[in-house]
């Protein structure tokens, strides 16, 4: 195997023929690269140089980078090429480079390409997510005619991580929480005279919409990315792929328990992070205003009729059922990278925090009739 080497001759014009011989590839570890560009610099510099790569053995796409650059990215008659040499640049002249694209971003097309690309990733995601739902009533359904197939393991440990563990911290943000709203309600209320309407707002505000709305974000943040991580970890070290192979369904094993889980969990963490911020509420309704906790647990049954009650859970259960589908799509859709785990991530707690918050509007839209 011959080096990469060249020589120079003379022409009847005056100009210069480089002759290319040997192996131009970085199989030959004795090939110096950055050695023979800066040799064959002068020639390159010369646009009447003419340049003979017939009697190159093999040429790799390293060294073919290297003439193509010293050539200005172009081939013209002054080269004599192999057809397999050929080949080779007109895959380079093919690639997109970063010349033609910073170019084509202040084109007056560029925001209309950028539009239409995120309307086909929010297609896409549509798509798949509408793909995980059915997936997932047709596992349900196949669970309901063979229930010795419903893996209880699996479904108690993600309402154990998803339910029981995110207990304190939902607690104290929403103790924390109802402290502040007693807070301003108290001052805002004690200038018209209206201190009794506190227990109104701090039950009415705790039950329909801080309860679930609460529970909803702390449980996007901590058990949502967790959910996306774990199924993201799983695309990259290609163990959902093993699933597949040994014919166990993924959408069985890893989804379902998942959304059956937390989708329990979710009414009782609603009520339970109500409760902590009334608790709250109360506790600030007593030191602003000086009324005590019995007065407020004896008018609280009284100013929240039993149908928030109802609202609450309707609304634990479609919050939990949305912030793990959309952490469960997010997940899978994870490429073989780290990068793309960490987008995933973000990603999924975003959107299923925004997600919540439309649906809560809608909500509060849909039922302001209703228990009021």
């Amino acid at each position: 195997m011959t080096d990469a080497e060249f020589r120079v001759e003379d022409l009847p014009d005056g100009t210069k023929r480089v002759i290319l011989t040997g192996v131009w590839s970085l199989r030959c570890v004795q090939n110096n690269f950055a050695e023979l560009r800066d040799h064959l610099a002068v020639f390159f510099c010369n646009p009447f140089t003419h340049w003979d790569l017939s009697g190159v053995d093999q040429l790799d796409s390293a060294a073919a980078v290297m003439l193509w650059t010293g050539w200005g990215k172009q081939v013209d008659q002054r080269m004599v090429l192999r057809p397999e040499h050929t080949a080779m640049f007109d895959m380079l002249a093919s690639l997109p480079t970063a010349h033609s694209f910073a170019s084509g971003r202040g084109s007056v097309m560029m925001p209309l390409q950028i539009m239409w690309d995120k309307y086909l990733e929010f297609f896409g995601h549509i798509i798949g997510f509408l793909n995980l739902v059915g997936s997932l009533i047709l596992e349900f359904f196949y669970i309901l005619k063979h229930p010795r197939n419903i893996p209880f393991k699996e479904i108690t440990a993600n309402f154990y991580k998803g339910g029981v563990l995110a207990l304190p911290v939902t607690a104290l943000v929403s103790f924390m929480i109802g402290i502040a709203m007693g807070y301003l309600m108290a001052l805002q209320l004690r200038k018209f005279g209206a201190d009794i309407f506190i227990v109104n707002v701090v039950g009415l505000a705790g039950i329909r919409e801080l309860g679930p709305i609460l529970m909803a974000i702390i449980v996007a943040g901590r058990s949502g990315s967790s959910m996306t991580a774990q199924i993201g970890v799983m695309r990259v070290t290609e163990e959902i792929d093993a699933l597949s192979t040994m014919g166990i369904s993924r959408t069985l094993r890893l989804i379902l328990p998942k959304v059956i889980g937390l989708t329990l969990a979710a009414p009782l963490l609603a009520f339970w992070t109500s409760a902590w911020a009334i608790f709250g509420g109360m506790l600030a309704a007593k030191l602003q205003l000086g009324i005590s906790m019995e007065f407020f647990l004896d008018q609280l049954p009284k100013v929240v009729v039993p149908v928030n009650l109802t609202l609450a859970v309707f609304k634990g259960l479609t919050f939990g059922v949305l912030v793990t589908l959309i952490a469960c799509h997010f997940g899978l859709r994870v490429k073989p990278n780290t990068e793309s785990l960490s987008g995933s991530t973000t990603s999924s707690v975003v959107t299923a925090i925004t997600t919540v918050i439309l649906v809560d509007a809608v909500f509060a839209m849909v039922t302001r009739s209703i228990g009021l």
